[in-house]
């Protein structure tokens, strides 16, 4: 595949993208902020002391509310495009989602089991209470992630295939459970486990968000550290092999920074589909399959793509507000369908 944009050039547009949908994201909402406004409010939240009065709005709303979901939407949006990259290099096919093994349906489980359990057995001691849904659905997409490669282990090496095939029948093992949870539910229980599996960035918060930005920073510093591996592996496990890549240590690798990238966004956001299918495949288009710049190029569209999307959910049907996951397909899946129309797959 031949690249169409220098990487220098698609860096540049990706960073001012970014930086453009970092501003937007912190300016807008139901109460809009005009850009020195944010700029004023932002630098005193740092602790730069600035002259003049009536900050104190902006910097609360700044700081309390569009900051922690603006680093969360740009947290979960990397993390969703890199381990995209990283799936895609796994099953060397540019079609590949994180999903595909288990952890966004183990996350999804997790998290069903959280708010049943609270609805049937009741609240969980006040520490414990904003975190328990969290801390289900992420050990929830570790655990399944943890069977899919177990399921996928034969005679010492780890078959791509048979991960695939597993991870299919527990991502279905898995909906069917939660069907049984939403025809067992309550109303009100009904309508949480709903709005949770539709993805959201509405309930972020500083105490939610350092455990994505821990697993987001882990993520973003190892997979470019294997971007030579994964041009290796492009050409086929058996050459990878002699070229002296341990080829099953990578895959332990990519899966265990897939489960940890994916369980942490799905346990903070919800499930948030087609940014780790849609953009690893369109950067790819754009810059080749060299994951040296493919990985970073990625990672800044997926945040910025996901801030974006955040922006339309919040602002479309205001005051209301729509979940970030029917935003993400509805953007998502015209586009691909139009991709794969112009492709040959």
């Amino acid at each position: 595949m031949t690249p169409s944009v220098r990487p220098r050039i698609l860096f540049a547009a990706l960073g001012l993208s970014l930086l453009l949908a970092l501003w937007l994201s912190l300016a807008l909402g139901p109460v809009s902020l005009g850009l020195t406004e944010t700029l004023r409010a932002l630098l005193r939240l740092f602790g730069l002391p600035l002259p003049g009065t009536g900050l104190e709005r902006a910097e609360l709303i700044v700081g309390q509310i569009r900051l922690p979901r603006t680093l969360l939407g740009m947290a979960v949006g990397g993390v969703l495009a890199l381990t995209g990259v990283a799936m895609q290099g796994l099953f060397r096919n540019p079609l590949a989602d994180p999903g595909l093994v288990g952890v966004s349906s183990g996350a999804a489980l997790g998290a069903g089991l959280a708010i049943v359990g609270t609805a049937y057995l009741g609240e969980p001691p006040a520490w414990l209470s904003p975190y328990l849904l969290s801390a289900c659905a992420f050990g929830g997409g570790l655990g399944v992630t943890a069977l899919v490669y177990r399921l996928g282990r034969r005679d010492g090496q780890t078959r791509v295939a048979t991960m695939l095939l597993a991870g299919v029948a527990l991502a279905a093992l898995s909906g069917a459970t939660i069907g049984l949870f939403s025809y067992l539910a309550d109303d009100a229980t009904l309508r949480r486990l709903t709005f949770w599996n539709l993805g959201s960035l509405a309930g972020a918060s500083y105490p939610r968000l350092w455990p994505v930005l821990l697993a987001t920073g882990a993520v973003a510093f190892w997979l470019p550290r294997r971007a030579e591996a994964l041009n290796a592996l492009l050409l086929g496990e058996s050459e990878a092999r002699h070229l002296g890549l341990d080829v099953e240590r990578l895959k332990r690798e990519l899966v265990f920074c897939t489960a940890l990238g994916v369980g942490a966004a799905v346990a903070a956001a919800g499930l948030i589909g087609f940014v780790g299918l849609l953009v690893p495949h369109l950067i790819r288009l754009l810059c080749g399959p060299d994951h040296r710049v493919l990985l970073p190029a990625a990672m800044l569209a997926g945040a910025s793509l996901l801030l974006f999307a955040d922006l339309l959910a919040r602002l479309l049907l205001v005051p209301a507000e729509l979940p970030l996951g029917i935003v993400t397909a509805l953007l998502g899946a015209p586009f691909f369908l139009y991709l794969l129309r112009r492709g040959n797959y």
